[in-house]
């Protein structure tokens, strides 16, 4: 008896996927570069962890803040697509049932079996049908405001904390080495994780995270140190 392995897709992660990695690499690239911006100014040990935390804290909420009002169009993009299909079959059922069998012809299906497959499929559930067919909106990829926010804010607000505790533990004389290798091991972790998570080949996406890491943080010392410098 032949056994048969069950696939394992990941493409329904890319939601909450996305959110958590661009706020957990926003949370540790701009708060190490914004402490080491500071740190480059001459500043003290205490403004430099003031300014961490405060931007932690505005990072975070602005994070929930841009994903939920981003995420929140779309899902109102969404919903309005939902509205006009549900208008449309109650409408014209037999007119949409043409749409769909046209859908499944064009993607390669014989004239007499799309509109078999159409019509079994809109006795069982036709809006169901339509939205995931004709309008490609499968329920675990559909746009979640809340879960985009809060995601966002607690990978920030992690990530954040990893160049913060470098900066308050690192004695004075190595704060800023101390600060730059705990943030490029941070980096390297969430890139590799982050590809794991997603599928991906994970050396290139460690990399690149790296590669702007490092530019980042060196570009933020240096206008720090050179603002300092004037002041």
């Amino acid at each position: 008896m032949t056994r048969t392995l069950q696939e394992v897709h990941l493409s329904h992660r890319s939601n909450w996927l996305r959110a958590a990695v661009l706020g957990a690499n926003d949370g540790i690239l701009s708060t190490s570069s914004l402490v080491l911006g500071v740190a480059g100014s001459g500043a003290s040990g205490g403004a430099i962890v003031t300014a961490g935390v405060a931007g932690a804290v505005a990072g975070a909420l602005s994070m929930a803040a841009g994903e939920y009002v981003s995420v929140s169009s779309q899902s109102d993009t969404e919903k309005a697509d939902l509205s006009l299909e549900r208008r449309e079959l109650a409408a014209d059922p037999e007119g949409e049932l043409l749409e769909l069998a046209a859908v499944y012809r064009e993607r390669g299906l014989p004239e007499e079996l799309a509109e078999q497959v159409a019509r079994a499929l809109s006795t069982r559930d036709a809006f169901a049908a339509h939205v995931r067919d004709e309008l490609g909106l499968e329920e675990g990829r559909r746009a979640r405001p809340l879960q985009a926010a809060w995601s966002s804010a607690a990978a920030f607000s992690a990530g954040a904390a990893l160049p913060l505790v470098a900066a308050v533990a690192a004695p004075g004389s190595i704060r800023t080495p101390a600060i730059v290798a705990v943030t490029l091991l941070a980096l390297a972790l969430l890139g590799t994780t982050g590809a794991r998570l997603g599928g991906a080949p994970r050396l290139a996406a460690t990399a690149r995270v790296l590669l702007w890491g490092a530019a980042a943080m060196a570009i933020t010392y240096a206008i720090g140190a050179a603002v300092g410098t004037v002041t």
